[in-house]
């Protein structure tokens, strides 16, 4: 059900309970509204995170919407759900809070979750930001073995501007790594894949990458 279908069951459910007698039907009812709250945080709080992205300042509602999506996720035993919200849990302090310690746990458990449930844009959402933890603690080759496999997936999804940011980070580290030859395909690859999908805010960060490289 979308959103408008699980409030409009919701008004049933009570109609049923109130006029019907029917004493199970709150309980339906809770359970409907809980999935729909749920997902409303989630979609929150990464409005949230894209909002931090282009300002640069942590929103105080950001990290409370994460939590009670995945809250309310694991109380309804949604997994999938559970491993989509860790994901947002673990860029969070990643990213915003720039505390490796907190998010990696966060992005393995969101991997693993992820991974058992089939939900490859998730898993290529995690392993990227693992990768990320990886070099940031040093471990280059584990690190770009963790971006690669992301490309794959996202090349596998045809989640192109997803994909796009991909090629980018790879090279950006081929460029780090002295492969000045492989830095340049992989800039190729990446505007071809935004230019594809559209992808502008991509393209912006192309741009800006061919400068630095």
């Amino acid at each position: 059900m979308n959103g408008d279908e699980r409030l409009t069951r919701a008004y049933e459910l009570y109609e049923a309970a109130v006029f019907g007698g029917d004493t199970t039907a709150t309980e339906t009812g809770h359970h409907g509204l809980d999935s729909l709250e749920a997902d409303l945080a989630l979609a929150r709080g990464r409005l949230l995170h894209a909002d931090f992205l282009h300002r640069r300042e942590e929103d105080p509602g950001e990290l409370p919407a994460f939590e009670r999506a995945l809250d309310l996720y694991t109380r309804l035993g949604d997994t999938r759900g559970q491993g989509e919200t860790l994901f947002w849990l673990g860029c969070f302090h990643q990213v915003v809070r720039d505390d490796a310690a907190t998010a990696r746990p966060l992005l393995q458990r969101s991997f693993d979750l992820a991974s058992h449930d089939g939900d490859q844009l998730t898993m290529s959402y995690a392993i990227r930001h693992l990768g990320f933890a990886d070099l940031e603690a040093g471990d280059r080759a584990g690190g770009r073995e963790k971006l690669e496999e992301s490309a794959r997936i996202r090349r596998e999804l045809g989640f192109l501007p997803g994909l796009a940011a991909a090629q980018l980070a790879l090279a950006q580290l081929a460029y780090e790594e002295d492969r000045d030859e492989e830095a340049a395909a992989l800039l190729e690859q990446a505007r071809a894949s935004a230019a594809r999908s559209r992808a502008h805010g991509v393209l912006a960060w192309i741009d800006a990458a061919r400068v630095r490289i």
